[in-house]
């Protein structure tokens, strides 16, 4: 029974949030890459497939608030990678079912951690004009 003491809740507990961890920061870039090289979503609106750190940056870009936008979207134009130079004509895509999956993938992306974060402030919000 000594097996089961508070270490061993503690070692279970650092071992699941790490695997969470892991599991976030890589199921992100995986679905996006899913989404726009896989599914062809690019082509379908007339852009170029992104490599390695052009989904990494367009994850982390669709998943993050203001300030982190801001932050990529300066170390895009600050280290001017050869990926952005590509000529594009964007257009709207085909109305198929794969590009419905796609958007649905990259929307996924998107709302997720906003919308665990208003739901805490709206809680907040109205325990604090309750009177009492």
């Amino acid at each position: 029974m000594k097996a089961f003491g508070i270490g061993t809740l503690v070692a279970g507990s650092i071992a699941v949030v790490a695997g969470l961890l892991a599991a976030t920061i890589l199921i992100g870039p995986i679905l996006f890459w899913l989404a726009w090289n896989v599914l062809d979503f690019a082509h379908a609106i007339g852009l170029p497939e992104l490599g390695f750190w052009g989904i990494v940056l367009a994850t982390l870009f669709l998943g993050l608030g203001w300030a982190g936008k801001m932050a990529i979207t300066a170390i895009v134009f600050l280290a001017d990678p050869d990926w952005f130079h590509g000529a594009a004509q964007v257009r709207w895509p085909e109305p198929t079912f794969k590009n419905f999956v796609a958007v649905a993938l990259l929307a996924l992306i998107a709302t997720r951690p906003r919308a665990s974060r208003t739901w805490v402030r709206r809680r907040r919000r109205r325990a604090a004009s309750w009177p009492g």
